[in-house]
């Protein structure tokens, strides 16, 4: 059975939790979830990934960052750099090598890490993720005054953060997307869009293919 543990890590900001999934030892998995609402959507297929990933004996970790998940930084409190700036403090704790899986807008925290490589799945731009924001918020009738997006209440200074992050695309980088994704990407996987879906919801098939493209992008880098 998949070791599950849970665990914390240190940043200049304060503690974040994290679960740690398979060995500690050789190449870390660094996985960041998309933000906002699509976290929620997409946490047990992540999960999923992360298990699959354990039984091929690579080693991976689901942390918080401020603002999301459990962590006591309120969504209204949270900014772009201050998730930036936990992300890289992982990285420097954790002593081995360590890869991002970034979904979504997760492409945009690993930016400032020094990372052995990159895997995204379906990167989103902040100029795109805001644009979504926009969408809901309209839909549901809210004012930009109010700052109430889909239910997170967001700062002005998150947004324009937001607005002008795109995800980093040098050294070791692998994008993956759905099959019916136009846009360009180094393999493609047909699979369900989870993080459009009104409900949480996963897709196995996908995350085990995933988990082997993961795997064996990271022997290649490795070697």
């Amino acid at each position: 059975m998949t070791s599950l543990r849970f665990d914390t890590y240190d940043w200049p900001g304060g503690r974040e939790a994290m679960l740690r999934f398979g060995p500690d030892t050789g190449p870390i998995v660094i996985a960041a979830l998309p933000l906002f609402e699509e976290a929620n959507r997409t946490r047990q297929f992540t999960c999923t990934i992360l298990r699959t990933l354990a039984d091929h004996g690579i080693g991976s970790l689901l942390p918080d960052f401020p603002g999301t998940g459990e962590s006591v930084v309120t969504t209204l409190d949270a900014k772009l750099s201050e998730q930036r700036r936990a992300y890289r403090a992982l990285t420097q704790q954790l002593g081995v090598y360590s890869y991002a899986l970034s979904i979504r807008s997760g492409a945009l925290l690993d930016t400032d890490a020094d990372l052995a490589g990159r895997w995204h799945l379906a990167p989103h731009t902040g100029s795109d993720l805001v644009r979504d924001l926009e969408r809901t918020r309209a839909a549901a009738g809210k004012s930009r005054q109010e700052g109430e997006y889909a239910g997170n209440r967001l700062s002005p200074e998150m947004l324009a953060e937001l607005q002008d992050a795109v995800p980093f695309e040098g050294g070791r980088y692998r994008i993956v997307r759905l099959d019916t994704d136009p846009r360009a990407a180094d393999a493609t996987y047909a699979g369900a869009a989870l993080w459009r879906r009104s409900e949480p919801s996963n897709d196995i098939a996908l995350a085990q293919q995933l988990a082997v493209d993961i795997s064996h992008w990271i022997i290649l880098c490795e070697g």
